[in-house]
C-alpha cells in the first residue's frame, strides 16, 4: 500500500520565491530512490500559509530508507527558507 509523506513548511511569505527556486533546482534529485512515485510541492493561496511538499512511496519501508540515507547529507550551504515544519504521513486507500 502506497503511503503520502507531507512536509508542512512555515515560509515566510517574502520567501516563496526562494524556496520555489531552490526545489525547482533538485526537483529530480529523490526521482530514483526505490520505492518513490512522487512529488509535488503546494503553493498555499487561501486559508493557508504554510506550502506542502507532497511525496508519495510505495511503502513506508521505502520513506523510512531514504530518509535515514539522506540524514546528515546537506543539500546546501544556504541558510533555511522556512522558520518551521511538521511532517505529516498518511496510507492511500485503495478503494478497489
Amino acid at each position: 500500500m502506497s503511503i503520502v509523506v507531507i512536509n508542512a513548511l512555515k515560509v515566510p511569505g517574502e520567501a516563496g520565491p526562494e524556496l520555489e527556486a531552490r526545489f525547482a533546482a533538485r526537483k529530480h534529485a529523490v526521482d530514483g530512490s526505490p520505492g518513490f512515485e512522487g512529488f509535488k510541492l503546494l503553493r498555499p493561496v487561501a486559508g493557508e500559509d504554510r506550502y506542502f511538499v507532497y511525496t508519495q512511496w510505495a511503502t513506508r519501508e521505502d520513506f523510512e530508507n531514504w530518509r535515514d540515507n539522506r540524514a546528515g547529507h546537506d543539500h546546501s550551504a544556504q541558510a533555511p527558507v522556512s522558520s518551521g515544519a511538521e511532517l505529516l504521513e498518511f496510507e492511500v486507500v485503495d478503494l478497489g
